[in-house]
């Protein structure tokens, strides 16, 4: 027999020794443990895992988890995810070979859950059978389509001067208590039977303010397209962080599979305050404002997932709309100017103007669409330009009038058609504006049909409108939710309507006195 016969034979023979040897030899894996060194506010320090990698989970005493962050050579930083309360120096560390994951699947639309996938609801455990790690790449441009098509808020204001486009990434800023959150649910509800589907992240907030929400978006029966991730105010620092990087797994997962969807972060600025907690508590260099200097990457690689993919991929969008709270008004801070560069706009709300009664108090001035026109309607694009010169307009020209000058009959007649369009952009809570009402109410305000009616009784003309705009023709409304260009014909016949609802509100001329012989 030839030498390389043999030696084939007698590789085939161990190759079947060791197949055997497996199926009757149970598995056998190596078990690294480690000991915790240090407890401190939400982190740990672990010593005796020497093959631990970066971002690994690792399993402490009562199934705590946390995620290797610091990875030296002689110990490891480890940011908690649970009740570290229990933990002691000492205690065994164990590595569990995996990344931080979270559930995803339709299972979790119509849930509350915690960063872990945890249910906070009280409806049971969450049906899932599809897990995705937290961290994942962005995709990659060449993967990427065009925004183009518009994400309706149902707010006038938005829609027809800052629009949102699906895939867009659109800042939402301004100081406490000015309405953040309510224009952010607001654009949830209004995606009810806009196949949206839609994932609200809370990032530190008080569990009143986020009972209030979810109860908001069950009242108006749209829980039952979104899934609500919750970290609240008095959770480890650490599930803070990791919050938006599972709601926006959550969020992938219905894009990959071809779907749009709406995310929500709110917010930002408390995910970027516990990120420098665990960064100081992990003895990690501070930069300006005893911020981390890669808060920046911390954000930018949230954000930059939200992208609408290419038809060979699916088709499905994720648009971001990132809320961030300044202080006295200065949107040249640290966190908001890092993510007013990442974002494709941002929609700025004053205090002034909330004070004023103007709701929602967005300042059009500083507001700004990156994406803009070319994923807004095309009906809306006729009529929105002249729009918001004349609202600049005014807005000038009212600060001016302050000082008591004399104006003449044109200045005049600009500010009081100013305070017209002012007055159609105020918009209650909980009341998004369908786009055939939000075009006869653009098209009324361009035509001046609105400025014969007295200020105190826009509201109600305003109402009027938008109950007549049902009159319009099917065909034309049909062109108005679709890209399709409002011809003249269109627009005669929407106007024709708006002058019969507004006749009712224009002041009667009074009767001349009779002379006296």
């Amino acid at each position: 027999m030839e030498p390389e016969s043999l030696q084939s034979d007698f590789d085939s023979a161990f190759a079947e020794i060791g197949q055997v040897r497996e199926a009757f030899t149970p598995a056998l894996t190596p078990r690294e443990v480690g000991t915790i060194t240090s407890v401190a506010t939400g982190i740990a320090k672990v010593s005796g895992l020497p093959g631990v990698g970066f971002d690994e989970l690792v399993m402490f005493p009562g199934d705590v988890l946390g995620i290797a962050f610091n990875v030296d050579a002689d110990e490891i930083g480890v940011v908690l995810l649970g009740d570290y309360s229990h933990l002691h120096a000492g205690d065994e560390v164990r590595r569990t070979g995996r990344v931080m994951d979270v559930a995803v699947g339709d299972g979790l639309l119509g849930r509350v859950i915690d960063p872990l996938g945890r249910p906070l609801d009280g409806k049971g455990p969450v049906a899932s059978t599809k897990r995705l790690p937290i961290e994942r790449p962005a995709p990659p441009i060449m993967d990427r389509a065009p925004v183009t098509v518009p994400l309706q808020t149902g707010v006038m204001v938005i829609d027809a001067l800052i629009p949102v486009g699906r895939g867009q990434r659109e800042l939402i800023l301004g100081d406490r208590q000015t309405g953040k959150t309510a224009i952010a649910t607001d654009a949830i509800f209004n995606q009810r039977d806009r196949n949206v589907l839609c994932v609200y992240c809370a990032i530190g907030q008080r569990a009143s303010a986020v009972a209030k929400t979810v109860a908001n978006l069950r009242e108006k029966g749209a829980l039952a397209y979104t899934v609500v991730v919750v970290s609240e105010g008095n959770d480890p620092p650490g599930l803070a962080y990791i919050a938006p990087y599972a709601a926006t797994s959550i969020a992938e997962f219905f894009m990959e599979a071809g779907r749009d969807v709406l995310i929500v972060y709110d917010d930002l600025v408390q995910h970027a305050r516990s990120y420098r907690e665990l960064s100081l508590l992990l003895r990690r260099p501070p930069g300006r404002e005893a911020f981390p200097g890669d808060i920046f990457y911390i954000h930018s690689r949230l954000l930059e997932r939200a992208t609408h993919l290419r038809k060979e991929l699916g088709g499905g969008s994720l648009t971001a709309l990132p809320i961030i709270e300044t202080e006295a008004q200065d949107i040249s801070a640290y966190i908001p100017t890092n993510l007013i560069s990442i974002t494709d706009g941002q929609i700025y709300l004053s205090p002034s103007l909330f004070e004023l009664g103007v709701l929602p108090a967005v300042d059009v001035g500083k507001s700004v669409s990156r994406v803009g026109g070319q994923a807004q309607l095309a009906a809306y694009r006729a009529v929105a330009g002249d729009l918001k010169l004349s609202y600049a307009q005014f807005e000038e020209l009212e600060t001016f009038s302050r000082f008591g000058a004399r104006l003449d009959a044109d200045t005049r007649k600009t500010i009081e058609h100013g305070r017209r369009i002012r007055a159609c952009l105020k918009q209650p809570e909980f009341s998004p504006v369908s786009v055939p009402a939000q075009i006869a109410v653009l098209l009324a305000l361009t035509a001046g049909l609105f400025d014969l009616v007295p200020l105190d009784q826009m509201t109600d003309a305003e109402h009027a409108l938008c109950e007549a705009a049902a009159d319009i023709p099917a065909d034309v409304r049909g062109r108005l939710d679709t890209a399709g260009k409002l011809s003249d014909e269109d627009r005669k016949a929407i106007v024709d309507i708006a002058t019969k609802a507004l006749a009712r509100f224009e002041p009667k001329p009074k009767p001349e006195l009779e002379k006296k012989p």
